[in-house]
């Protein structure tokens, strides 16, 4: 079968075919971000007329090495470069069909990850164009270095949709049925471009996985952080001294911020809190590209005529405390510490929590106040908010428990990603789900994904807070209606 090429606006690419399936690879939306452009919004890219070959992955954000848990091999996959600003799409049918598009935005902390190993072929095959993006992370994507422009990241988001909606007809997309996703930071991102007046009506369906927008930064923190940078670095607190700056030596100098910070826990700014790591970067309230914290925006009608499907995993704080033993370790006297910081009283958490957890350790009880600050308890009031929005809302939860490590690893943050993308083949991904994960799940899961994609349904009761209906996906999965109600009204007060 001779290789695809698609002329989009800019000029022509060719892509690769595998199966039926057409790849595009590393395709430029916008000018590469060097030079005086390293610390600017996103330029629009310059027109070609040669075909240009799309068949490999472009080069991915800077970012330091991620401290992963060492039983996994799973540092992110990355190609290092300066022209990250690149989007991968997979089609079964480059032309006239217009299918639903579903846009991809990796996690990894705001500093860290790629769109690299995210195969989108099986969303592909089942009647979806998928696009996964890469944009600014970290120092690069968000340090507030002052004129304005803290959100260069979610800048990038905009101009990667943009170019969608101007060129994904081409590849057999409708410009008009597109559904952006994410996971984790990915589904902070989701949340954030559910309330950006410059999103609006670049999407009309978006689905978060652990995440609802909640993790953002106020001005004064942003500038706090960027504040330190410069100090650890020696230089002016400039976008001119910062572009000067090897990167081996920003990074080496932020590893020194890290430590200062995580010295003062803080988890509605930095987090460092026990069992957390500290997150130098977030994107920054500025008032005028992200003009409210996003959950307070979504309250005020933000977003209302889109469709939004949202969740969380019900173990998700597992996979960063079980991995290094960690959570044998936690004691009752941390847990009552990390109970302060989360901002709820710890006996109050722990009669909560017994009620479904009768045998649940210190550590066990940390990793569920971690779940449910950072993922569930923002989306239920995500959802909540809702009430009288157009656009429809869908809540579900990951309850499907791994093997790996013992079975101790359980329902953790990420289990549900390869489910999603019916991926449960990858060797990378095996790592967290075992070798003989239900099939049946995958194929749950990609298929409501895909339904909600393509008609805003996918495929059980919309949420209303008089019934709390969450499609739990477990190996038997299920529709169950408010569950776990001591634990949600654990946290029915707080804000983020």
């Amino acid at each position: 079968m001779t290789d695809p090429v698609v002329t989009t606006r800019s000029g022509p690419i060719r892509g690769v075919t595998i199966d039926e399936v057409h790849a595009f690879k590393g395709i430029r939306y916008a000018m590469p971000p060097v030079g005086e452009l390293r610390f600017a919004p996103p330029r629009p890219i310059e027109p070609w007329q040669v075909v240009r070959d799309a068949v490999d992955y472009g080069h991915t954000a800077a970012q330091p090495p991620f401290p992963l848990p060492a039983e996994f091999d799973l540092q992110y996959p990355v190609n290092p470069g300066p022209d990250c600003l690149n989007l991968n799409i997979w089609t079964a049918n480059p032309g006239p069909e217009r299918l639903p598009v579903m846009v991809w935005f990796h996690g990894g902390g705001f500093e860290g990850g790629s769109s690299i190993g995210y195969d989108g072929s099986r969303f592909a095959r089942d009647g979806v164009v998928f696009v996964s993006v890469n944009h600014r992370l970290g120092i690069d994507g968000f340090t507030d270095l002052g004129g304005g422009v803290a959100n260069r990241g979610l800048l990038d988001q905009v101009a990667a949709l943009e170019w969608v909606r101007d060129n994904i007809a081409a590849f057999g997309g409708d410009p008009a049925n597109v559904t952006i996703f994410g996971e984790s930071s990915g589904a902070m991102f989701v949340g954030m471009l559910l309330t950006m007046p410059m999103a609006h009506g670049l999407f009309r369906r978006a689905i978060m996985q652990s995440g609802a927008g909640n993790a953002v930064f106020e001005p004064a923190t942003a500038r706090y952080v960027g504040e330190r940078l410069a100090t650890a670095l020696d230089v002016p607190f400039t976008p001119e001294s910062f572009a000067r700056t090897p990167l081996p030596r920003l990074f080496e100098a932020l590893g020194t911020v890290v430590e200062a910070l995580a010295r003062r826990p803080d988890p509605r700014r930095w987090n460092g809190e026990p069992g957390a790591r500290v997150t130098a970067f977030k994107p920054v309230v500025d008032g005028r590209i992200l003009p409210r914290p996003p959950l307070s925006a979504i309250a005020g009608g933000a977003g209302a005529d889109v469709d939004v499907l949202i969740g969380s995993n019900m173990e998700e704080g597992r996979l960063s405390l079980l991995p290094g033993g960690a959570i044998d370790r936690i004691d009752g006297a941390t847990l009552e510490q990390a109970a302060r910081c989360y901002e709820v009283p710890v006996a109050d958490a722990v009669a909560a929590y017994r009620i479904a957890h009768p045998d649940a350790r210190p550590g066990d009880m940390l990793a569920l106040l971690q779940r449910d600050w950072w993922y569930r308890a923002p989306s239920h009031q995500l959802a909540d908010s809702r009430t009288d929005a157009t656009g429809r809302t869908y809540l579900y939860e990951f309850a499907w428990r791994s093997p790996v490590l013992d079975g101790r690893l359980g329902a953790c943050h990420f289990l549900e990603v390869p489910f999603v993308f019916d991926l449960l083949d990858s060797p990378r991904f095996q790592q967290f789900t075992g070798l003989e994960a239900p099939q049946r799940l995958a194929e749950e899961m990609h298929a409501g994904w895909i339904a909600f994609a393509a008609t805003g349904d996918p495929g059980w009761p919309r949420y209303e807070p008089s019934r709390r209906p969450v499609m739990r996906y477990d190996t038997t999965s299920t529709v169950v209606f408010d569950p776990n109600p001591a634990e949600r009204i654990l946290w029915t007060d707080h804000r983020w």
